[in-house]
């Protein structure tokens, strides 16, 4: 049985934030906690002050704000000797690294975070340093090397109990076998994430569960009951601000349309989509965007060397970073969109 899904990451004094807060509510009551604890002296709850601030700038997509919160944080955890709040700063670091493309460094900071969590006897901040290093791995398309840390990671959570860590990692090990073709396993993880999720009450991984279920079924041409989802996957992301998961919920609205061949409306999602990205400088999300207005606007008639400039260009950009998935993507798209036009180009001669 799972208890109720709880955010460790609000930590000290704001141990009372529920995990369903709105991220502006956190962010407000995080400032006002580190103006307090900076006037009382206290670098532990400083730090932890400073560790929902990153963490809510990093969800609203205020990076710049982020970045500068969990460095805060991890000064004022050392100024502490606190290893296990270090863990969480370095944490948040990590995955703030890997918000914004920078893998490498990502993958540095959550091995840190793990080793320190280690020293400082922190078993959650240790799981969700692991989970990070599993995800980094996964968005990279890396599953051989980081489906087992999945599993692992999954059944540690279950044996807590904890429902948040256990969604997580159900939708991680159902993301890749979406992603590798077997789609029924998928849906399955996807929808017992989905009932824990709803059960445990909590609405962050309810929502990313029912975009996985929405994907899925519209792979299967069930194109209403994924948009359906998504629409109510939205009003979960607006209710607690979640900038990120609402720009990634409206990608696969696009993506979800251009399965059923409404190109126009394809390509206003990943224009919306496109714009939210950029603002919060989240290059993943912007390459899968992109691809999809790529490939929308080739579907309504744009000219097929464009379309091919357009693909260089996205690879281009992809070059260097690690994210070999989404590089794939791009060749696929290359081979659905334009080696037909080669072929009835060369029948013609």
């Amino acid at each position: 049985m799972y208890g109720k899904a709880f955010a460790p990451e609000y930590r000290g004094a704001l141990g009372a934030l529920s995990v369903n807060s709105s991220l502006e509510e956190v962010r407000e009551a995080a400032l006002g906690q580190l103006r307090r604890a900076e006037e009382s002296g206290d670098p532990l709850e400083a730090a932890h002050a400073q560790l929902a601030v990153a963490e809510s700038s990093r969800r609203l997509g205020l990076v710049e704000e982020a970045e500068r919160a969990w460095r805060a944080g991890y000064r004022a955890a050392r100024a502490a000797g606190h290893q296990g709040a270090m863990a969480w700063a370095v944490w948040s670091g990590g995955t703030l690294a890997r918000q914004r493309g920078a893998l490498a460094l990502a993958r540095r900071l959550l091995t840190l975070a793990a080793e320190l969590a280690a020293r400082g006897d922190d078993v959650v901040a240790r799981g969700y340093a692991l989970a990070g290093l599993a995800e980094t791995g996964r968005i990279q398309g890396d599953y051989a090397a980081v489906a087992e840390l999945h599993e692992q990671l999954l059944a540690e959570a279950r044996r807590r109990g904890e429902a948040r860590h256990t969604v997580w990692a159900l939708e991680g090990i159902a993301q890749i076998h979406r992603n590798t073709g077997a789609y029924d396993k998928a849906l399955a993880l996807f929808e017992e994430a989905a009932e824990i999720a709803r059960t445990a009450d909590d609405a962050r991984g309810h929502a990313w569960a029912l975009r996985g279920i929405a994907d899925v079924v519209s792979l299967h041409g069930r194109s209403e009951e994924a948009l359906a989802l998504l629409t109510e996957a939205e009003g979960i992301c607006r209710r607690m601000s979640l900038a990120g998961a609402l720009a990634y919920n409206r990608k696969m609205r696009g993506n979800v349309l251009y399965r059923a061949a409404r190109y126009e409306e394809a390509r206003t999602a990943y224009e919306a989509a496109l714009e939210e990205f950029r603002a919060m400088a989240e290059p993943r999300g912007t390459a899968l965007a992109t691809l999809g207005l790529v490939k929308s606007r080739a579907r309504l008639g744009r000219a097929p060397e464009e379309t091919a400039a357009d693909l260089d260009a996205l690879a281009g950009t992809l070059r260097g970073r690690g994210l070999h998935h989404t590089r794939e993507m791009v060749e696929r798209a290359r081979a659905e969109l334009l080696e037909p036009v080669a072929a009835g180009a060369g029948a013609g001669r």
